[in-house]
C-alpha cells in the first residue's frame, strides 16, 4: 500500500530503524484504543437510543448493523485511497471522518432524529473503515510471519483496553445523566424525559471529537515508516501470476471474520438489556454498563495471553480451544438463569479476544503478494455486524436470552476454521522484506 513520500521505507538498514518501527506500532496501538473506544460506546448508547426513540430489538440492532454496512461500503475504496494519497494521510483523513461524525452525533442529539442519529454513526464507522484497512494488515506484515498473530494480538490488546474503558465513559456520561438510564428495563417516558435524554450524548461526542482532532495532528506530524516503494512494485508485478481463490485459509477466513463479528457485536450490544433482565439480575442500565466493562476486560486479558500462548503454540490451536470455550459459556448463558447467566455472558469475551486478530492473520498467511487484496476482503467481511439485526428479530420472536444460540452456532464456525480451514494452499514467498 503507498505511504507518505516522507516516510522512512521498512528494510531501511539505517541505525535505529527497529526504534522507529517500534514508535510507529505504538502510534499505531492508539488508533486501535480509539476505534475500539468509539464503537463500544455504542454498546452503552444502543439501550439509550431505544428508550430516547422508543424502539422495538430489531429497530435498535438497526443502529448498529448501519455501523457495520459502513464497512462493506467503505472497505474497497479506503484501499484505493491509501494507494492513492499514502498511508499516513489516509490516516489523518480516517481520523478527521470520525470528528465530524462524532460532532455530527451532537446535531442528531439536539433535533432529536433517529436519521440523522443512523446517518452520522455511518459516517463515524466509515472513518474507522479506513483506519482498519491500513493498520491491521500494516501491523501483520512489519514483522516475522511466524509471529504475526502474536503481534496483531498484542495491539489489538489496546483496541480491547478502549473497549473496556468505554462502558464506564458511556454509564457515566450517557446512561447516568438520562432518566432512561437510571431506571428499571421497560420504564415509560415522558416526551419532555426524552428530550433531555437524547441531549445527554451531546457532552462525549463532544469530548471523542477533540481528541480525534488531537490525534489527527499527532499523526500528521509523526515521520511513519514505508512498506517501501521498490517493494511494492515487484507485488504488484507478482499479483499477475497469483489468485486470491486458491488460498483455502483465505476463501473460509472471509466468512469466518463475517460469522465471528455476528458472535460478538450480539454478546455487545444486547448487553446490557440482557444483565437488566429481571430473571437474569434485575439492575438498571446504568449498572448492567458498568458490568459490560468486565465483558471488554475479559477482551483484553485474553489478548495480551493470546499474545504470549502464541509464541509457543500455533495460532490454529489456541483458536481452536477458544472457540470451544466460547461455545460452551454461551450455551450456559443461553439455558441458565440469575447471575451465573450474567457471567457466562461477561466469560464469552475472554473466548472472543483472540478471534479477530487471529483469524486475520491465518488468513493472509502465505498470501506473499496478494497481501493486502486478502486484507481488504477480510476488513469487507466486518461488515458481518450489520447481520446483528438477525439476533434483533430473533429476540423479538422468541426472547432475548434464546436470540444467543445464534451466537453459539457462531462459535462452531470458528472451530471448524480453526481445525481445517485455516490450513494454508498454495502459500507465496513475501516479496516484501519483513524485517522490523
Amino acid at each position: 500500500m503507498a505511504m507518505a513520500p516522507t516516510s522512512t521505507p521498512i528494510g531501511n538498514s539505517k541505525p535505529g530503524s527497529g526504534e522507529t518501527y517500534r514508535a510507529a506500532l505504538t502510534l499505531l496501538a492508539s488508533l486501535f484504543f480509539m476505534w475500539g473506544f468509539i464503537t463500544v460506546i455504542n454498546n452503552t448508547l444502543l439501550p439509550h437510543l431505544r428508550s430516547v426513540f422508543d424502539l422495538n430489538y430489531t429497530q435498535t440492532t438497526l443502529i448498529e448493523s448501519v455501523w457495520f454496512i459502513a464497512y462493506f461500503v467503505a472497505a474497497i475504496p479506503s484501499a484505493k485511497l491509501i494507494e492513492r494519497i499514502g498511508y499516513k494521510k489516509s490516516l489523518v483523513i480516517g481520523l478527521s471522518v470520525m470528528a465530524v461524525g462524532a460532532l455530527g452525533m451532537t446535531l442528531a442529539a439536539s433535533i432529536p432524529s433517529y436519521g440523522v442519529t443512523l446517518a452520522m454513526l455511518f459516517v463515524i464507522a466509515a472513518g474507522i473503515t479506513l483506519l482498519q484497512v491500513a493498520a491491521n494488515p500494516y501491523v501483520a506484515v512489519v514483522g516475522s510471519p511466524e509471529t504475526a498473530s502474536s503481534r496483531l494480538n498484542l495491539v489489538q490488546a489496546m483496541n480491547s483496553a478502549g473497549t473496556m474503558l468505554a462502558p464506564s465513559f458511556g454509564a457515566y456520561l450517557i446512561l447516568g445523566r438520562s432518566v432512561s438510564g437510571t431506571s428499571r428495563e421497560g420504564a415509560v417516558l415522558t416526551e419532555a424525559e426524552r428530550l433531555a435524554d437524547a441531549q445527554s450524548v451531546i457532552l462525549p461526542y463532544v469530548l471523542v471529537a477533540v481528541t480525534l482532532v488531537v490525534l489527527a495532528v499527532v499523526i500528521a506530524r509523526f515521520k511513519l515508516p514505508d512498506m517501501g516503494a521498490q517493494s511494492r512494485r515487484v507485488a504488484a508485478e507478482e499479483r499477475k501470476h497469483h489468485s486470491l481463490w486458491r488460498h483455502r485459509n483465505l476463501v473460509f477466513g472471509v466468512p469466518a471474520i463475517f460469522i465471528y463479528l455476528i458472535a460478538e457485536i450480539g454478546v455487545a450490544n444486547l448487553f446490557v438489556n440482557f444483565v437488566s433482565q429481571r430473571d437474569i439480575a434485575n439492575i438498571t442500565h446504568e449498572q448492567a454498563g458498568h458490568y459490560l466493562t468486565f465483558l471488554w476486560g475479559g477482551m483484553m486479558v485474553g489478548r495480551f495471553l493470546g499474545s504470549a500462548i502464541m509464541q509457543k503454540i500455533p495460532a490454529e490451536k489456541v483458536l481452536a480451544a477458544f472457540s470451544i470455550g466460547a461455545f460452551v459459556v454461551m450455551l450456559i448463558a443461553t439455558f441458565a438463569h440469575g447471575h451465573v447467566a450474567m457471567w457466562a455472558l461477561i466469560s464469552v469475551g475472554l473466548f472472543h479476544s483472540i478471534m479477530f486478530p487471529t483469524i486475520f492473520t491465518l488468513g493472509i498467511r502465505g498470501l506473499g503478494p496478494l497481501t493486502e487484496e486478502g486484507s481488504g476482503l477480510l476488513i469487507m467481511a466486518i461488515a458481518g455486524g450489520a447481520l446483528v439485526i438477525v439476533q434483533g428479530w430473533l429476540a423479538d420472536r422468541y426472547g432475548l436470552q434464546m436470540s444467543f444460540l445464534l451466537t453459539a452456532v457462531c462459535e462452531l464456525y470458528v472451530l471448524f476454521y480453526a481445525l481445517w480451514g485455516a490450513k494454508p494452499t498454495n502459500a507465496v514467498e513475501d516479496a516484501r522484506p519483513q524485517e522490523i
